[in-house]
This record gives C-alpha cells, sequence and structure tokens, in this order.
C-alpha cells in the first residue's frame, strides 16, 4: 500500500513556541515544522524566514507584537524554498521595507521558483491553508553578491545595525541549496541557519549540493556559536548542543551521500537505490519528524549527483508524483 504523498496526511496543527535566546534573538519553533528567528534591535526588528503564507505569519507577528512595537523592516530569505519565503507579503503592514536573499536564492527564485511554489503547496497542504493569501512569488529587494565559495570566490557580506545589535548575513557555502544565507550575530553568538542546520527531523535534500554540504556545516561550526535556530527542531542552547545540532546534519548528509554513491557504482536503479539507502538511514533517522516525507527527495537527488548531476532537477508537482509512487508504494 502506497504511503500518502509528502505530507498530506500531516494535518493537525503544530504547538508554537516564541523563546528568548539572547537580549535581542528570539526563536519561533513549531515540533517540526519551518522554524523563524527574530533579532529585535531598538530601531528595527528582522525575521530570519517569513513561514510559508502571510496568514501563517501573521501568527509570529502577534507573537513579536507581545514584546517590541517597533517596525519589522527586514524579512531575511535563508533560501528560495516556498514554505520558507511566500509569508513575506505580511510583513510590509509591519514596516518590512527590504527582502534579503543572496545573489544564488535570486537565481533560483527566477529559474525554478514557480514549479516550486506548486510543488510544495501540493506537498504541505496544512502549512498552505492559508494560500490564497499569498500574492505570488516572493522577490528580494536586497540582493548580497555572486561571490561563490566553493570556487575559492569571497562572498558579498551585509552587516545591519539593528539600534544596539548588528546582524551578519552572509552564504557560508552550498548545502541544502546553492543559496543558502545565514544570520549571525556575533556579539550574542546567535545563528540563525535555515535549512543548512536541523535537529531531530527530516532534512530535505531535494535540491542540495550534498558533496559541499558537510564543508559548509563546519564552517558553520567554527563560528563557535552558542545558540542555534536551525530550520526544524528545537532551537539549542549551548555550544556543546549547536555541536550536537551540526553532528546531527552532518551525519544525515553523509550518509544519504555515500548510500547513493554506492548504489550508482553497483548501477541500481532508483528503487534499488530507495531500499539500499533505507538499511543505513531508518535505523538512525527512521523516527523523526517528516522522515518518510524527506527520503524518497533525497534518495532522488542523491542518485543524481553520484552519478554526475552536479545542478539539482526541477521537482514540478508531476514530477514529485511519478517519484513518490515509485519509490513509497
Amino acid at each position: 500500500m502506497s504511503k500518502a504523498f509528502a505530507s498530506q496526511a500531516d494535518l493537525q496543527d503544530k504547538k508554537t513556541t516564541f523563546e528568548q535566546l539572547s537580549p535581542h534573538c528570539w526563536a519561533y519553533t513549531a515540533e517540526g515544522d519551518p522554524n523563524s528567528g527574530v533579532i529585535i534591535g531598538d530601531e528595527f526588528i528582522m525575521v530570519s524566514d517569513a513561514t510559508a503564507t502571510p496568514a501563517m505569519a501573521k501568527d509570529l507577528i502577534r507573537q513579536i507584537r507581545t514584546v517590541s512595537d517597533k517596525p519589522i523592516k527586514y524579512v531575511l530569505l535563508t533560501h528560495y524554498h516556498a514554505v520558507r519565503v511566500l509569508g513575506a507579503s505580511a510583513y510590509f503592514a509591519e514596516g518590512a521595507t527590504e527582502i534579503i536573499a543572496s545573489q544564488g536564492t535570486l537565481e533560483l527564485i527566477q529559474e525554478r521558483g514557480e514549479q516550486d511554489m506548486k510543488s510544495e503547496m501540493e506537498r504541505f497542504p496544512r502549512l498552505f491553508r492559508g494560500a490564497d493569501s499569498v500574492p505570488g512569488l516572493t522577490w528580494p529587494t536586497m540582493v548580497i553578491g555572486g561571490g561563490d565559495p566553493t570556487q575559492g570566490e569571497k562572498p558579498g557580506k551585509l552587516s545591519i545595525n539593528l539600534g544596539g545589535v548588528v546582524v551578519q548575513i552572509w552564504s557560508p557555502g552550498h548545502g541544502h541549496t546553492r543559496g543558502d544565507t545565514i544570520a549571525w550575530v556575533e556579539d550574542e553568538k546567535v545563528l540563525f541557519s535555515g535549512d543548512l542546520v536541523e535537529y531531530e527531523a527530516g532534512v530535505y535534500t531535494g535540491d542540495a549540493q550534498l558533496e559541499e554540504w558537510p564543508a559548509t556545516l563546519e564552517a558553520l561550526r567554527a563560528l563557535n556559536a552558542e545558540f542555534i535556530v536551525p530550520g526544524r527542531g528545537e532551537a539549542m542552547k549551548g555550544n556543546a548542543n549547536v555541536n550536537k545540532a551540526l553532528d546531527y546534519t552532518k551525519r544525515w548528509v553523509t550518509t544519504l551521500f555515500q548510500a547513493g554513491k554506492e548504489a550508482v557504482a553497483a548501477r541500481m536503479d532508483l528503487k534499488a537505490a530507495m531500499a539500499h539507502t533505507r538499511k543505513s538511514m531508518d535505523p538512525v533517522f527512521g523516527h523523526v519528524f517528516i522522515y518518510e516525507h524527506c527520503l524518497p527527495f533525497d534518495v532522488s537527488r542523491a542518485y543524481d549527483e553520484a552519478s554526475g548531476i552536479k545542478n539539482p532537477r526541477i521537482w514540478t508537482a508531476e514530477r514529485d508524483m511519478e517519484m513518490w509512487k515509485s519509490l513509497q508504494a
């Protein structure tokens, strides 16, 4: 019997938590749903990851308004995925004038944003209940340099003073996508990683650069953060726990990619590669939130990258269903 497609069976609302980590930094988490981060300065507020819809963003805005009435001037897109960015328009009424993204993220929105929006709305019906409030794709107004760290180029870096707190924004390297961007509050040692880091949740790699991802995680480790707001999972406190999240993500990525390389070397087809990957992934990660959702997309990408397909193929709603019927029957 085929499993329910992606997260279509996940219809139960999650409990959200709005938690202060440091004098200026907050985490908005929801039991394995996509997280957002909030940095509250004396003059302005920045939100890292906008949520899936304007309707959903309004809940985060309500939480922010319990602690600050400052304008939410900046919204950071850590990457291009619809579930992270399509809520951005809700912040315009709260003072937002800048939507920040990397050059890589802008290019991915241009290249595949429309297909990704349709694909993710099918995958996550609960998160996109308010899809009628989405005005369309989210486009950045402020784009951070085009330097590619994998080619030895220095990536663009942006520092924003919110009043009493400075936020550094840059792309540490390829991983979850080729446009991943972080927010780093150095004085308070708080890292907002987006989906470069997850903890005790599925690590979606359908659009990933798997070979480079571990090195990017080590670049983040070198920051010696004391707090991290991962893309999914609880906010981690203390450097040892930050490293636990980095290690968790690295283990997922390396285990997955190794299985993909083994499958390609053995000339397995994709379905056999899925069965082979389960042998190493299921015992370690099979219990975590959205594991069964992520795994077939992840195996497909690992198989492609191990086969030499460097630029991830575009997911469409049609390709999603075709792959799912093949691998999750």
